[in-house]
């Protein structure tokens, strides 16, 4: 009887971890329970990693990475690389090596120039900072999406796996949409690679190759009123094409948000369509539907398969009908500061201008809690080693926001 019942709980927690629940319904908090402070601001500011001494590292969409103190005061990093900026394309993400403390090693993800527009590139470089200077040495890029083209939605996210010997990319599909689910192209993909920028060990896919002819299409350059795309060449890889042994899983769009749980499951967080953005558990070798599948619909209204009508694909945890555009996910560890919340994931809205608190058990599982209204389109959150929370603001200029406890 013990055991038939403790089969039966086991059935029942997965079922759980299995449902799709929307979320996109869901009513903001009353107040907040926390103030925010406008510390500086900045041109499109994208992401902000925490060096050891409390200073900041913000990229701004446009080009610059800034060195910056709690205070607001800012240095310009020098030697960055030159980016493609357009639309959604540009400077995208700094990332502190896993082995920081004694390689002092930043990853940079960003938009590369190209001959017909540009092209997602993973860089590394030394960082050598003082009290009053800031600059990159020994620059190096590790990885760059080929072909470059037109098109944005270039994920651009990293996350390092818990034992800090692998590092995983986050690859849009760059408005493309059919390529991710292309075998044959990094788009639409999870990349998992070696903190050297080449395809892992042990990935679901390593070994295999096909196709070398991939279409080039020119999509709008507003993704939010796109209605056609057209094929306008093509590209043929010089060699064999080996970009399957990078892909760790498929099937995503556009996917800002990436990052291990305390548990150590990797998560994301994604734009969908009209409709349908998604919380996505991923696992080694799933393919998660887009586009074949989606919760939203087309810009134009034509209906997308919904993701029942395929069991052989991976469904997300979580999805907002309508949208929050999600700009990042996070996990919080800050026991002190906001201890309610350790262990939580945050994951910030940019349409609905909130942040978004997120449950997760551990096993797959995720629901939210609390959303809050902060009356910013809001592009990151990470935190800091006191606890605080950092928020960067999708806006020019956009502003970088203290978040701390109300004062009871």
């Amino acid at each position: 009887m013990k055991l038939a019942k403790a089969a039966l709980l086991l059935s029942s927690a997965s079922a759980m971890a299995l449902a799709q629940v929307n979320v996109g319904e869901q009513k903001p908090e009353a107040s907040l329970p926390f103030t925010m402070t406008t510390v500086a601001t900045f041109k499109l500011p994208w992401r902000v990693a925490f060096l050891p001494d409390g200073r900041m590292l913000v990229t701004e969409k446009v080009g610059p990475v800034w060195l910056v103190s709690q205070k607001g005061e800012k240095i310009q990093v020098e030697n960055t690389p030159a980016v493609y900026y357009q639309g959604q394309n540009g400077m995208h993400g700094i990332f502190l090596s896993p082995k920081y403390a004694t390689d002092k090693s930043v990853y940079l993800t960003y938009a590369e120039p190209g001959d017909y527009g540009g092209g997602l590139a993973l860089a590394r470089a030394k960082l050598n900072v003082t009290a009053t200077s800031a600059k990159l040495e020994n620059y190096e890029v590790l990885w760059r999406q080929m072909p470059k083209g037109k098109g944005g939605q270039e994920g651009a996210q990293i996350a390092f796996s818990p034992d800090g010997k692998y590092l995983f990319l986050a690859v849009g599909d760059r408005q493309r949409m059919t390529p991710a689910q292309d075998p044959d192209q990094p788009v639409g993909k999870i990349l998992r690679l070696t903190l050297d920028g080449k395809p892992a060990p042990g990935n679901p896919m390593a070994g295999k190759t096909g196709a070398s002819t991939i279409p080039l299409i020119d999509p709008p350059r507003d993704t939010e009123a796109a209605k056609t795309t057209k094929v306008v060449s093509t590209y043929t890889f010089p060699g064999p094409n080996t970009t399957p042994a990078e892909t760790w899983a498929s099937g995503v769009r556009t996917p800002y948000g990436l990052a291990f749980s305390p548990a150590g499951e990797l998560w994301e967080v994604e734009h969908g369509p009209l409709g349908g953005d998604e919380l996505n558990l991923i696992e080694k070798g799933k393919n998660y539907g887009w586009p074949l599948v989606s919760y939203g619909d087309n810009y134009n209204r034509v209906p997308i398969a919904k993701p029942d009508s395929r069991p052989d694909l991976a469904k997300p945890v979580l999805y907002w009908v309508p949208v929050i555009a999600p700009g990042n996910l996070m996990f919080y560890t800050g026991a002190k500061t906001f201890p309610q919340w350790n262990g939580s994931g945050f994951v910030s809205g940019m349409a609905t201008k909130a942040l978004v608190r997120v449950i997760f058990d551990g096993h797959g599982g995720a629901k939210t809690a609390e959303r809050w209204d902060v009356g910013h389109r809001i592009r990151d959150v990470e935190e800091a080693a006191d606890g605080s929370l950092w928020m960067l603001e999708d806006a020019d200029p956009g502003a970088l926001i203290h978040v701390m406890p109300v004062k009871k």
